[in-house]
Protein backbone atom coordinates (compact mmCIF):
# COMPACT_ATOMS: atom_id res chain seq x y z
CA UNK A 1 0.00 0.00 0.00
CA UNK A 2 3.07 2.76 1.14
CA UNK A 3 4.44 1.40 -2.57
CA UNK A 4 1.82 2.46 -4.53
CA UNK A 5 1.36 6.00 -2.32
CA UNK A 6 4.70 6.53 -3.32
CA UNK A 7 4.84 5.85 -6.62
CA UNK A 8 1.59 8.11 -7.25
CA UNK A 9 3.28 10.81 -5.47
CA UNK A 10 6.34 10.43 -8.03
CA UNK A 11 4.06 10.50 -11.02
CA UNK A 12 2.16 13.71 -9.69
CA UNK A 13 5.41 14.92 -9.29
CA UNK A 14 5.61 15.41 -5.85
CA UNK A 15 8.14 14.25 -3.04
CA UNK A 16 8.41 13.29 0.23
CA UNK A 17 10.22 15.49 2.40
CA UNK A 18 13.28 13.72 4.50
CA UNK A 19 11.68 12.39 7.96
CA UNK A 20 13.71 13.93 11.14
CA UNK A 21 15.41 11.38 12.97
CA UNK A 22 14.69 7.98 13.05
CA UNK A 23 11.07 8.11 11.55
CA UNK A 24 12.15 7.00 8.16
CA UNK A 25 14.28 3.84 6.77
CA UNK A 26 17.13 5.96 5.92
CA UNK A 27 17.32 6.72 9.38
CA UNK A 28 16.57 3.32 10.47
CA UNK A 29 19.37 2.03 8.30
CA UNK A 30 21.93 4.53 9.52
CA UNK A 31 21.54 4.11 12.74
CA UNK A 32 21.87 0.20 12.14
CA UNK A 33 24.70 0.41 10.40
CA UNK A 34 26.41 2.89 13.22
CA UNK A 35 26.04 0.10 15.86
CA UNK A 36 27.43 -2.17 14.03
CA UNK A 37 25.53 -3.69 11.20
CA UNK A 38 27.32 -5.06 8.41
CA UNK A 39 25.24 -7.53 6.50
CA UNK A 40 27.33 -9.44 3.71
CA UNK A 41 24.33 -10.07 2.05
CA UNK A 42 20.68 -8.16 1.75
CA UNK A 43 17.56 -9.72 0.84
CA UNK A 44 14.70 -7.73 -0.23
CA UNK A 45 11.07 -9.93 -0.73
CA UNK A 46 8.68 -8.32 -2.55
CA UNK A 47 10.89 -5.94 -4.33
CA UNK A 48 8.58 -4.05 -6.41
CA UNK A 49 10.81 -1.11 -8.54
CA UNK A 50 13.65 -1.60 -5.97
CA UNK A 51 13.51 1.25 -3.58
CA UNK A 52 14.38 -0.93 -0.80
CA UNK A 53 17.11 -2.07 -2.42
CA UNK A 54 18.54 1.69 -3.71
CA UNK A 55 18.60 2.77 -0.01
CA UNK A 56 19.98 -0.59 1.11
CA UNK A 57 22.69 0.14 -1.18
CA UNK A 58 23.56 3.74 0.02
CA UNK A 59 24.44 2.10 3.11
CA UNK A 60 25.83 -1.09 2.39
CA UNK A 61 27.63 -0.62 -1.16
CA UNK A 62 29.31 -3.78 -0.64
CA UNK A 63 26.60 -6.20 -0.39
CA UNK A 64 25.23 -9.09 -2.20
CA UNK A 65 21.96 -8.23 -2.86
CA UNK A 66 18.72 -10.94 -3.44
CA UNK A 67 15.77 -9.02 -4.44
CA UNK A 68 12.53 -11.12 -4.91
CA UNK A 69 9.68 -10.02 -6.55
CA UNK A 70 6.93 -11.77 -8.69
CA UNK A 71 5.11 -8.75 -10.74
CA UNK A 72 7.02 -9.62 -14.78
CA UNK A 73 5.39 -6.12 -14.85
CA UNK A 74 8.56 -4.86 -12.66
CA UNK A 75 10.61 -6.80 -13.69
CA UNK A 76 12.64 -3.97 -16.23
CA UNK A 77 13.14 -1.71 -13.39
CA UNK A 78 14.75 -4.37 -11.45
CA UNK A 79 16.89 -5.57 -14.05
CA UNK A 80 18.07 -1.94 -14.86
CA UNK A 81 18.94 -1.87 -11.20
CA UNK A 82 21.14 -4.74 -11.29
CA UNK A 83 22.62 -4.19 -14.59
CA UNK A 84 26.62 -3.10 -13.71
CA UNK A 85 25.72 -4.56 -10.58
CA UNK A 86 27.17 -7.94 -10.15
CA UNK A 87 26.43 -8.38 -6.43
CA UNK A 88 22.73 -7.63 -6.92
CA UNK A 89 20.80 -10.76 -8.37
CA UNK A 90 16.86 -10.89 -8.53
CA UNK A 91 14.43 -14.20 -8.72
CA UNK A 92 11.02 -13.41 -10.43
CA UNK A 93 8.90 -15.21 -8.08
CA UNK A 94 6.65 -15.45 -4.55
CA UNK A 95 8.85 -16.27 -1.72
CA UNK A 96 6.57 -18.26 0.93
CA UNK A 97 5.91 -21.04 3.35
CA UNK A 98 6.88 -23.83 0.25
CA UNK A 99 7.66 -24.58 -3.16
CA UNK A 100 5.30 -24.70 -5.51
CA UNK A 101 2.52 -23.04 -7.91
CA UNK A 102 0.61 -20.37 -6.10
CA UNK A 103 -2.29 -17.62 -7.22
CA UNK A 104 -1.16 -14.16 -7.19
CA UNK A 105 -4.24 -11.65 -7.44
CA UNK A 106 -2.38 -9.30 -9.89
CA UNK A 107 -3.88 -5.44 -8.10
CA UNK A 108 -4.97 -2.82 -10.94
CA UNK A 109 -2.70 -1.05 -9.16
CA UNK A 110 0.14 -3.23 -8.99
CA UNK A 111 1.78 -2.61 -5.52
CA UNK A 112 -0.80 -4.22 -2.81
CA UNK A 113 -0.91 -7.80 -5.61
CA UNK A 114 -0.79 -10.47 -3.16
CA UNK A 115 -0.86 -13.96 -2.92
CA UNK A 116 -4.05 -13.34 -0.02
CA UNK A 117 -7.54 -11.96 -0.93
CA UNK A 118 -8.24 -8.23 0.56
CA UNK A 119 -11.09 -7.50 2.33
CA UNK A 120 -12.39 -5.26 0.34
CA UNK A 121 -15.99 -5.23 -1.96
CA UNK A 122 -14.50 -3.17 -4.64
CA UNK A 123 -12.17 -4.51 -7.45
CA UNK A 124 -8.60 -4.07 -5.59
CA UNK A 125 -7.74 -7.77 -6.28
CA UNK A 126 -7.77 -7.38 -9.65
CA UNK A 127 -6.92 -10.69 -11.65
CA UNK A 128 -5.47 -14.01 -10.26
CA UNK A 129 -1.96 -15.00 -11.69
CA UNK A 130 -0.26 -18.31 -11.52
CA UNK A 131 3.46 -17.86 -10.40
CA UNK A 132 6.23 -19.81 -9.02
CA UNK A 133 6.49 -19.98 -5.12
CA UNK A 134 10.16 -21.13 -3.11
CA UNK A 135 10.67 -20.36 0.52
CA UNK A 136 13.61 -18.15 1.26
CA UNK A 137 15.59 -20.97 2.82
CA UNK A 138 15.73 -22.39 -0.89
CA UNK A 139 16.10 -19.43 -2.62
CA UNK A 140 19.23 -18.02 -0.98
CA UNK A 141 20.84 -21.83 -0.55
CA UNK A 142 20.69 -21.07 -4.79
CA UNK A 143 22.01 -17.99 -4.97
CA UNK A 144 24.82 -18.89 -2.67
CA UNK A 145 23.99 -15.44 -0.30
CA UNK A 146 26.16 -15.25 2.13
CA UNK A 147 25.57 -14.57 6.22
CA UNK A 148 24.90 -12.89 8.34
CA UNK A 149 21.90 -11.48 6.62
CA UNK A 150 19.79 -7.80 6.82
CA UNK A 151 15.61 -9.19 5.65
CA UNK A 152 13.23 -6.87 4.50
CA UNK A 153 9.52 -8.08 4.13
CA UNK A 154 7.11 -6.19 2.08
CA UNK A 155 4.49 -8.76 0.87
CA UNK A 156 1.19 -7.28 1.19
CA UNK A 157 -0.22 -9.77 4.09
CA UNK A 158 1.98 -12.97 3.68
CA UNK A 159 4.83 -11.65 5.67
CA UNK A 160 4.25 -15.25 7.80
CA UNK A 161 4.16 -17.06 5.04
CA UNK A 162 7.81 -16.03 3.91
CA UNK A 163 8.98 -16.28 7.53
CA UNK A 164 7.83 -19.67 7.72
CA UNK A 165 9.88 -20.52 4.65
CA UNK A 166 12.88 -18.64 6.06
CA UNK A 167 13.88 -20.74 9.51
CA UNK A 168 17.57 -21.20 7.91
CA UNK A 169 17.83 -17.58 6.83
CA UNK A 170 16.84 -16.01 10.10
CA UNK A 171 19.51 -18.19 12.02
CA UNK A 172 21.89 -15.94 10.31
CA UNK A 173 19.86 -12.63 10.50
CA UNK A 174 21.20 -9.48 12.41
CA UNK A 175 18.07 -7.20 11.59
CA UNK A 176 14.44 -7.84 9.85
CA UNK A 177 12.03 -5.24 8.59
CA UNK A 178 8.65 -6.17 7.74
CA UNK A 179 5.44 -4.87 7.09
CA UNK A 180 2.90 -5.48 9.76
CA UNK A 181 -1.10 -4.55 9.49
CA UNK A 182 -3.11 -3.60 12.29
CA UNK A 183 -6.30 -4.62 10.99
CA UNK A 184 -7.83 -7.71 8.89
CA UNK A 185 -6.99 -6.15 4.95
CA UNK A 186 -6.43 -9.32 4.01
CA UNK A 187 -7.63 -12.33 4.38
CA UNK A 188 -5.91 -15.33 6.49
CA UNK A 189 -3.34 -12.41 6.85
CA UNK A 190 -1.60 -12.15 10.72
CA UNK A 191 -1.88 -8.74 12.44
CA UNK A 192 1.09 -7.06 13.99
CA UNK A 193 0.38 -9.21 17.43
CA UNK A 194 0.60 -12.82 15.94
CA UNK A 195 4.34 -11.19 13.99
CA UNK A 196 5.02 -9.84 17.00
CA UNK A 197 5.28 -13.48 18.40
CA UNK A 198 6.29 -15.23 15.47
CA UNK A 199 9.15 -13.46 15.74
CA UNK A 200 9.62 -13.35 19.31
CA UNK A 201 9.98 -17.43 18.47
CA UNK A 202 12.48 -16.76 16.16
CA UNK A 203 14.96 -15.05 18.67
CA UNK A 204 14.30 -11.57 17.57
CA UNK A 205 12.86 -8.43 19.20
CA UNK A 206 11.40 -5.03 18.17
CA UNK A 207 13.89 -2.81 18.19
CA UNK A 208 12.66 0.34 15.81
CA UNK A 209 9.36 1.11 14.17
CA UNK A 210 8.48 3.60 11.03
CA UNK A 211 6.11 4.04 8.39
CA UNK A 212 2.89 4.21 9.87
CA UNK A 213 0.11 4.11 7.18
CA UNK A 214 -3.77 5.41 8.23
CA UNK A 215 -6.51 4.04 6.48
CA UNK A 216 -8.58 7.20 4.61
CA UNK A 217 -12.02 4.87 5.80
CA UNK A 218 -11.69 6.85 9.61
CA UNK A 219 -7.91 7.93 9.79
CA UNK A 220 -7.02 4.37 11.94
CA UNK A 221 -3.51 3.72 12.25
CA UNK A 222 -3.55 1.02 9.59
CA UNK A 223 0.00 -0.57 9.06
CA UNK A 224 3.62 0.05 10.23
CA UNK A 225 6.81 -1.15 9.26
CA UNK A 226 8.27 -2.87 12.13
CA UNK A 227 12.14 -3.66 12.75
CA UNK A 228 13.14 -6.70 14.22
CA UNK A 229 17.04 -7.09 16.19
CA UNK A 230 18.32 -10.73 17.13
CA UNK A 231 17.61 -11.06 20.90
CA UNK A 232 21.47 -11.78 21.42
CA UNK A 233 22.87 -9.65 18.41
CA UNK A 234 25.21 -6.74 17.72
CA UNK A 235 22.37 -4.35 17.94
CA UNK A 236 21.28 -5.20 21.70
CA UNK A 237 24.29 -6.00 22.81
CA UNK A 238 24.02 -3.14 25.74
CA UNK A 239 21.25 -2.57 27.58
CA UNK A 240 21.59 1.05 29.78
CA UNK A 241 19.77 3.72 28.60
CA UNK A 242 22.69 6.07 28.05
CA UNK A 243 26.39 6.59 28.91
CA UNK A 244 27.45 9.01 32.20
CA UNK A 245 28.01 11.63 30.02
CA UNK A 246 24.22 11.58 28.34
CA UNK A 247 22.51 10.70 31.53
CA UNK A 248 24.26 13.70 32.98
CA UNK A 249 23.71 15.80 29.84
CA UNK A 250 20.15 14.59 30.16
CA UNK A 251 19.33 15.43 34.17
CA UNK A 252 20.81 19.28 33.15
CA UNK A 253 18.53 19.26 30.77
CA UNK A 254 15.33 18.54 32.55
CA UNK A 255 16.37 20.11 36.08
CA UNK A 256 16.28 23.91 33.58
CA UNK A 257 12.38 22.99 32.33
Amino acid sequence: MKRAFLYLLGRLGYDLVKCPGRISLNGVLANAKRNGLTPKSILDIGAGRGEFTRQALNHFPDAGILMVEPLVEFAPALSALATGRPKVRLANLVASDRAGTVRLNVHPDLFGSSILLEREETDVNGVPRAVEAETLDTLVHRHAMAPPYLLKIDVQGAEGKVLAGAQRVLAETELVILEASLLHFFADGPLIGAILAQMEMAGFALYDLFGLTHRPLDGALAQADLVFARTKGILRRRHTYATPEQRQALTRRLRRT
